[in-house]
């Protein structure tokens, strides 16, 4: 059974920067042996696709967003990361991360972007 864990600060101020976490367990599960994702859901609207870091560490990003978005990974720690630069009060959503192609998914950690 595969976990994923999102966190995140909570609360980021416009122009600032967030970074998110995706921690992977279960199973003898490696990171770099799969394709993952991170998606978002504003309040009242519906999934929104970031991007992908897959196997080989290559990474894609929706086109609306890859001028401020990063995805990353650390194998040894199983863990994923999300980096977002200048931060708008419409990025405000709940975030998750996925392994893609699955339903397997996090709960996702809501972030506030807001003065």
């Amino acid at each position: 059974q595969v976990q994923l864990q999102e966190s995140g600060p909570g609360l980021v101020k416009p122009s600032q920067t967030l970074s998110l976490t995706c921690t992977v367990s279960g199973g003898s599960i490696t990171i770099n042996s799969y394709a993952w994702s991170w998606i978002r859901q504003p309040p009242g609207k519906g999934l929104e696709w970031m991007g992908v870091i897959n196997f080989d560490g290559s990474t894609y990003y929706s086109p609306s967003l890859k001028s401020r978005t990063s995805i990353s990974r650390d194998n040894a720690k199983n863990t994923l990361y999300l980096q977002m630069n200048s931060l708008k009060p419409e990025d405000t959503a709940l975030y998750y991360c996925e392994l893609r192609h699955t339903d397997y998914c996090g709960r996702g950690t809501q972030v506030t972007v807001s003065s």
